[in-house]
């Protein structure tokens, strides 16, 4: 039996296996980098031991440092949840040649999926259907649109659309790149890119006694950056096509018959609306959308992991799926800014009407499984996922109406985060008609998807709320005539003025507290009820809006019904040191410049790429924002940048 458990990982799944050892009584041990000393997943273990560094490859990705620590530690075993190590064969074999339990597949099982260039010959092999591989040498135009992936790891890194040749060799270069600092394993392939097709995996769980189950299906369609980001069970494709789940769980589980394998696993299909689908990968690790099927399951697969681990048999078969469950990622991320990451402080983070975290709701309700918690900082050192927030209902409607809802109403200061976008898929007609493929964001517009769900309207009164309830604070913390209200004059005078800028665009509030209340300049009808520096109650042509304020060093953020807006003051005097030239580019985000592709003095064009920067496990191209000549250049390759600094500077050139 485990007696003691070392998570050689972070973040919300280091806190869900955690959760799961304290249920089965198993003592923990977490391991955290510099960056993650305050992290929850420290705090929630029994132990905890220091990873010296930040950088994955110092870190997590130590295998030595990993299983020294649980031999420090005491540990008997290492669940190496998802991501970094978890598909290192190498690292399961340690943790065996160490006297320690693995608690995961064999590692020869490991070694034959970890390569998809070799799974898929392995699956053709055992008559599951696959797609071709394709020689870069050989791919003519007629083969385009090609998909260039990592043989390794997941999670969309290291994966490239290519839609030219001309495109093709730098494409692959990028693709190697991001997937060596991924995961240690530069080696790409390319296969034929299905546009639309449909995203569908299965559950397996094998034990060590010949016991294969396939637990159920996931649809994850819906994605971005050939990462999965909503997440269900049942599919609605294999609801609809008769026949389709049984082909795709015998399927499954002949692929895990294949190689022996023994734990959780995922079988990942693509497959067209006729229901016919092709073998993509096995996943030989538990999945970030696990939740959803421990939901209409009522399973706990990281006690059944762990159970597996310990030689103990899985029932015959396993229990029937009721229900729907959805599974949202929230990132902090900016969708409209092509995904750009966001880190930082996250000064609240609360989703409300949750009933379970990181647990199966009874019945109906929302689970919660998060990796932060409010006054976390988001580094840029990881992936910039904050939380994966999961609906379970007895239908689809009913669990992407709830979902939406607790998504509309949570509170996420501090970091831009993809929750607009998100409510807008899940209440957007073609996902409530089961119409779901790879291609939803291209085929329904990134650009309307990506809007904010507050209206300009509600952009106005939240700046309004936001004013009011600055005001409000300075009067409660006057010394002086604290009880005279805000903005009181004995005669007519100017209105009150304050400027904030919401997604860089400026907003001017100016208002009078008279006689006869508030006058509200560009906002006939609304009537001032309450104010408080923490709570603004509007009527709004006779109905009542409350407004909850917070405020923070140079943010205000303003949570409605109508909408949540992040509003940042105007400073009245502009400190000239923080001024930067024309056609400065500035960093978006904290990182490491990894190549540069143009020198001073070079003439450049509109979106020409200048450079790339590598940030939460990602690279992002800088493009020249306009016709000029490159006049400054301030960082090298290898350069650790801060967010804001001035790495380029393109200016027009004289006619």
């Amino acid at each position: 039996m485990i007696t003691t458990l070392l998570v050689a990982n972070r973040g919300e799944i280091a806190r869900r296996v955690l959760r799961t050892c304290r249920t089965l009584g198993i003592s923990t041990v977490a391991v955290h980098s510099d960056a993650d000393a305050g992290a929850p997943h420290v705090r929630e273990a029994d132990a905890a031991v220091h990873l010296p560094g930040t950088a994955p490859a110092d870190t997590y990705l130590r295998s030595d440092l990993l299983i020294a620590a649980a031999l420090g530690a005491g540990a008997d075993a290492i669940h190496p949840g998802y991501g970094f190590l978890s598909e290192n064969a190498a690292f399961a074999r340690a943790v065996l040649d160490a006297g320690l339990t693995w608690v995961g597949p064999p590692p020869e099982a490991v070694e034959q999926m970890g390569s998809k260039i070799e799974s898929k010959r392995l699956m053709a092999d055992a008559g599951v259907p696959v797609l071709a591989e394709l020689d870069p040498a050989s791919i003519t135009a007629a083969d385009l649109p090609v998909l260039v992936k990592a043989s390794a790891g997941g999670g969309g890194r290291g994966m490239r659309v290519v839609r030219s040749l001309d495109e093709l060799a730098s494409q692959m270069e990028g693709a190697r790149s991001e997937a060596a600092s991924a995961f240690g394993d530069g080696t790409v392939f390319c296969e034929p890119y299905l546009a639309t097709g449909r995203h569908i995996e299965v559950q397996v769980m094998c034990d060590a006694h010949g016991t294969v189950w396939a637990v159920g299906e996931r649809e994850c369609s819906i994605q971005r950056r050939h990462q999965k980001i909503v997440e269900e069970s049942p599919s609605p494709l294999v609801e609809r096509v008769p026949g389709m789940r049984d082909e795709l769980f015998a399927a499954a589980r002949n692929a895990a018959k294949a190689i022996g394998y023994v734990g959780a696993g995922t079988v990942e299909f693509l497959a067209d609306d006729d229901g016919r689908f092709y073998f993509l990968e096995m996943n030989t690790r538990l999945q970030v959308e696990h939740p959803v099927t421990e939901c209409v399951t009522g399973l706990d697969l990281v006690g059944l992991q762990v159970g597996v681990a310990e030689g103990r048999p899985l029932p015959a078969g396993p229990p029937p799926s009721q229900g729907h469950a959805i599974e949202v990622r929230l990132y902090a991320e900016d969708p409209a800014a092509d995904w750009r990451p966001h880190s930082g402080t996250l000064h609240r983070f609360e989703v409300p009407g949750v009933a379970t975290e990181f647990s199966v709701p009874l019945g109906t309700g929302i689970r919660l499984d998060s990796g932060v918690v409010s006054g976390d900082v988001v580094s840029p050192h990881y992936d910039p996922m904050l939380a994966k927030v999961i609906s379970l209902a007895p239908t689809r409607d009913v669990a992407a109406r709830a979902l939406a809802a607790a998504l509309t109403r949570a509170k996420a200061h501090g970091v831009t985060t993809n929750r607009d976008l998100l409510v807008r898929v899940l209440t957007h007609p073609a996902f409530l008609a089961g119409d779901t493929d790879t291609a939803f964001f291209d085929r329904h517009g990134l650009d309307t998807l990506a809007a904010p769900l507050a209206a300009e309207e509600t952009v106005q009164l939240s700046a309004l709320a936001a004013a009011l309830s600055a005001a409000a604070a300075n009067r409660a913390s006057a010394r002086v005539q604290g009880r005279i209200p805000s903005g009181w004059r004995n005669v007519v005078a100017q209105p009150q003025r304050k400027r904030f800028t919401v997604g860089g665009t400026e907003h001017e509030v100016r208002y009078r507290l008279t006689r006869d209340g508030l006058d509200a300049e560009g906002l006939a009808g609304v009537r001032l009820v309450e104010v408080t520096p923490d709570t603004v109650v509007l009527d709004v042509t006779g109905l009542r809006r409350r407004f909850a304020v917070s405020s923070y060093p140079g943010l205000s953020c303003v949570d409605s019904p109508l909408g949540s807006v992040s509003l940042v003051p105007v400073e009245r005097f502009a400190d000239p040191a923080t001024q930067v030239a024309a056609g400065s580019l500035l960093a978006p985000m904290p990182g490491t410049v990894v190549r540069v592709a143009a020198a001073v003095g070079d003439r450049v064009t509109s979106g020409q790429p200048l450079l790339w920067l590598e940030a939460m496990k990602m690279q992002h191209q800088v493009n020249a924002p306009a016709d000029g000549v490159l006049t400054e250049l301030g960082v090298a390759a290898g350069d650790q940048v801060e967010v804001g600094r001035v790495l380029a500077v393109v200016s027009r050139e004289e006619s």
